[in-house]
């Protein structure tokens, strides 16, 4: 906690929504990045030396390098974002540095996204405005552009969580099945609200869908949840939606197997190996491919700068920050 009323030093790594910036200017005494460039890895062990506070993004790679060259001063590492895998919590933790992150403002926004892809690739919605922009449409005809039916058909959603059960409920709306593989079974209530079917065994459930969607945490358990043995049982006419994280996904095994024809393609919005796209990837027209941009809504930014100033805010008032991210004991 501050010693004193003195204003503390936030550090603020990328340029965030004007109206949270000139909040925490009045509040703090803060020092912005108004290019919005990516700190390197040397700019950020340079920013920890003189922060009380310290905001990061979610691409920011907060290592115990970075955490061991901070000051004494630094007390509370305040993520702007829901994800902390990029912040190494036990140095965090050894140092006495709280963190916190902006969880729960995320769920509709995302949902919206993946419900968008899973609308989006099989409908095949960029190739036909790539079509018409092109100059490249001769009119409509009876065999042209065909995509997929959505109705009807069975949706396997991994990790049902907040954000899973969120893309359950739009994809009722649109005729859906569902079906859901978690480490836990939801409770009978939440299942029969849902209509939710749940699949003890992930394969299975991979081998009997027509559209998948990942909503996993990011975890050593889920890197490569979906491998190349695991990709391999989806059905030729099955698409792959994820917009989760780029890591639970062997990239290049799904690049190769859309491009044999033995998936029928993918909506992504996260990548193994951000910002960089497989290249193979980028040739395929029956993958639409998106700038990680699931969250990115005017309301959702300022929803996650109103939690990043509530916490910082509440730790400088002496109590301890809501969102304060909790270790689990090993």
């Amino acid at each position: 906690m501050p010693s004193s009323s003195k204003k503390p030093i936030v550090i603020v790594t990328r340029r965030l929504p004007d109206q949270i910036q000139a909040r925490m200017m009045e509040l703090f005494d803060t020092r912005l990045n108004e290019s919005d460039t990516p700190l390197s890895q040397a700019e950020l062990i340079e920013a920890v030396k003189s922060a009380d506070v310290f905001v990061p993004t979610v691409t920011d790679s907060i290592t115990r390098e970075v955490i061991a060259s901070a000051g004494d001063q630094l007390k509370l590492i305040a993520s702007f974002g829901t994800g902390v895998d990029h912040i190494d919590l036990d140095a965090a933790k050894e140092r006495g540095i709280l963190v916190t992150n902006t969880p729960g403002v995320l769920t509709e926004d995302t949902a919206d996204m993946a419900m968008a892809l899973i609308l989006a690739a099989p409908r095949r919605l960029v190739e036909g405005d790539r079509l018409a922009r092109d100059g490249a449409w001769g009119g409509w005809a009876p065999t042209a552009m065909l995509g997929q039916r959505i109705w009807g058909k069975r949706l396997g959603i991994i990790g049902m969580g907040r954000i899973g059960q969120a893309v359950a409920r739009r994809a009722l709306g649109f005729g859906l099945s569902i079906h859901y593989h978690n480490r836990n079974r939801l409770y009978g209530e939440i299942e029969e609200e849902l209509e939710a079917t749940w699949w003890e065994s992930l394969d299975q459930m991979l081998a009997h869908m027509d559209l998948i969607t990942i909503h996993c945490p990011s975890t050593p358990a889920t890197f490569h949840l979906l491998s190349a043995r695991r990709l391999n049982l989806i059905r030729a006419t099955s698409f792959i939606v994820n917009t989760s994280r780029g890591h639970a996904i062997d990239e290049a095994a799904l690049a190769k197997l859309i491009e044999d024809g033995k998936i029928a393609g993918a909506g992504l919005d996260v990548y193994e190996n951000e910002p960089a796209i497989n290249p193979k990837l980028l040739k395929l027209d029956n993958v639409v491919l998106l700038p990680h941009m699931g969250s990115a809504t005017i309301e959702g930014r300022l929803d996650m700068g109103e939690k990043v100033l509530i916490n910082i805010q509440t730790w400088a008032d002496g109590h301890m920050p809501p969102d304060r991210v909790i270790e689990i004991e090993k």
